[in-house]
């Protein structure tokens, strides 16, 4: 009888964990949408295993800026936008709301192409897979509450084995895979410091924190807590991005060894039928369906929870249309007019792609210095804020970011 309490215990315990694992796997998750996918397959693809050491040392600061993402977050209940407001101003909101819609615009327009493209690999015509699509993501986020949606969200990481599985099927060189992630290997081209500097913009951006930290106040976890989500955002740096490790690992072994460049992860999936065989290339689209839908999903979730937080509307998905209107008017503008720009003809989708990435670089370095700001306040933070351990990684992180980013913008606009 002793010996039933405790395993009841044990398996209370660990169901209540789980209840709390979700915001941190899928803020990650929603990175590895398409441009992230075309992305890191076109840096398997010009540079095989050689940035693997890069993603790496990416991987700890990504789980450093998340954890003080939702630290914050269990510790005052807020968004991020909503803080930022309480403590710099209305300007400072307004200017970062506008860079923040308009970038997260062009990512969303971006992940409609990533649900075209793959389904078209499967046969179905854009102008059937698109609409039909769009409307399913609308009703899902309508007629949804925040626990459902998660549940629904959790199980499109589940696609993301699709990679892992495709790294297998084309057989690497694993000794070559492991001396490259452990040896860095650098080529002092400015070609590949700039797409270094890419896959970290990739990996990293503005819209994770807004959507990691309005999540964790939705969906109404504590200081009690924290411990647990802590490891939800450390499991999910490590998770996402050892998803980044396959798809780069996959087009290394393939791409790179055959001399084919590429530009999208469409590309990337077609390329792989010849080399690694149907299945592999049919993998890899799975892979950019599911993650397409996820962030398609989230993107304009995220840009909706930080306009409402930052303006002082209702939010939430527990809410009704009628009771959070605003909130769930910018969720369905970004759904359909990305799919609506996605049907029309003679569109350059790349163009609005680079330009949107542009916007997000210029906002990613304000986003993480008013981050790191607000987990310094005492009186914000309490107990919890920044030790000097802390302080010193995140501000050696975020600099570091801060100048690559600045990098990659100057090298846009100035083509040098």
């Amino acid at each position: 009888m002793k010996k039933f309490k405790v395993t009841n215990k044990f398996l209370q315990k660990s169901l209540y964990v789980l209840s709390i694992i979700g915001p941190g796997l899928i803020t990650v998750n929603a990175g590895n949408d398409a441009g992230g996918i075309a992305t890191y397959a076109a840096v398997g693809a010009l540079y095989g295993y050689r940035m693997l050491w890069g993603l790496l040392l990416i991987t700890f600061s990504l789980a450093v800026i998340q954890e003080m993402n939702a630290r914050m977050a269990v510790v005052t209940g807020k968004g991020l936008s909503d803080l930022i407001r309480e403590n710099f101003g209305v300007k400072v909101t307004f200017l970062a709301m506008v860079i923040l819609f308009v970038a997260n615009l062009g990512v969303c327009i971006g992940d409609f192409a990533g649900i075209a493209a793959s389904l078209e690999l499967f046969g179905v015509a854009k102008f059937v897979s698109v609409p039909l699509m769009a409307f399913f993501i609308w009703y899902v986020i309508i007629k949804g509450s925040y626990s459902r949606l998660e549940k629904i969200l959790l199980l499109f990481t589940v696609v993301f084995f699709s990679y892992i599985i495709t790294a297998f099927v084309v057989k690497p060189n694993w000794s070559e895979v492991f001396k490259a992630t452990v040896i860095p290997s650098i080529i002092p081209r400015k070609d590949y410091i700039l797409t270094f500097i890419g896959m970290i913009g990739t990996t990293i951006t503005p819209y994770m924190q807004f959507y990691l930290q309005g999540s964790i106040a939705d969906k109404g976890l504590s200081l009690k807590d924290y411990k647990y989500e802590k490891l939800d955002v450390y499991f999910g740096a490590f998770w996402g991005d050892l998803v980044s490790f396959f798809i780069i690992v996959t087009t290394a072994a393939t791409l790179y060894k055959a001399g084919i460049k590429i530009e999208t992860a469409q590309d990337a999936a077609l390329a792989l039928k010849p080399l690694a065989g149907q299945y592999a290339s049919l993998l890899f689209g799975i892979g950019l369906l599911g993650a397409s839908i996820l962030a398609a999903i989230v993107i304009p979730l995220s840009t909706a929870y930080a306009v409402t937080e930052a303006f002082g509307f209702e939010r939430g998905l527990d809410k009704s249309f009628g009771e959070a209107p605003v909130f769930y008017g910018i969720f369905t503008f970004m759904i359909f007019i990305s799919a609506l720009l996605i049907l029309l003809p003679k569109i350059s989708l790349v163009g609005i792609m680079l330009a949107t990435q542009q916007l997000a670089g210029i906002l990613s370095p304000i986003i993480l210095i008013l981050m790191v700001l607000l987990t310094s306040k005492k009186e914000l933070m309490g107990e919890l804020v920044n030790n000097r351990l802390q302080s010193i990684i995140v501000w050696v992180t975020v600099i570091f970011i801060i100048i690559l980013t600045i990098t990659l913008v100057m090298a846009s606009f100035f083509n040098f």
